[in-house]
């Protein structure tokens, strides 16, 4: 199977995403910033049972495509779930738990990245 690409990846996580409704959906990019990832997507969800649709959706679509995350958190209380793909680090939250964590400001010197042209038309 051949290397899926960045761009390839980063497209099919915020299509996920987004089929399942998630809400403000964010890429932060922090290459310039940490060696932890390239980008962050953070997603909210309006539930628990949400945000486990969420991450569950983004780790079979690039099951698909051979892609597997490296590690994975919080499966258990689904308030916020983690997939880290190595180069991009998918955060799925509850609303409060996003609220409280506020990843955007602790990473406010990343660049957010408009997504639009990720969610467009074939």
């Amino acid at each position: 199977m051949e290397k899926i690409t960045y761009e390839q990846k980063l497209k099919t996580i915020l299509k996920a995403l987004d089929s399942k409704r998630g809400e403000d959906i964010k890429v932060i990019e922090i290459k310039d910033l940490t060696i932890v990832a390239d980008s962050f997507v953070i997603a909210g969800a309006s539930s628990t049972t949400q945000t486990k649709a969420l991450a569950e959706e983004v780790e079979f679509r690039l099951t698909q495509l051979g892609v597997e995350p490296h590690h994975t958190e919080g499966y258990g209380p689904n308030n916020w779930i983690l997939l880290d793909y190595s180069d991009i680090v998918v955060h799925v939250f509850n609303k409060e738990t996003r609220d409280q964590y506020n990843l955007e400001r602790l990473w406010a010197d990343g660049k957010e990245i408009d997504i639009s042209q990720y969610l467009g038309d074939e």
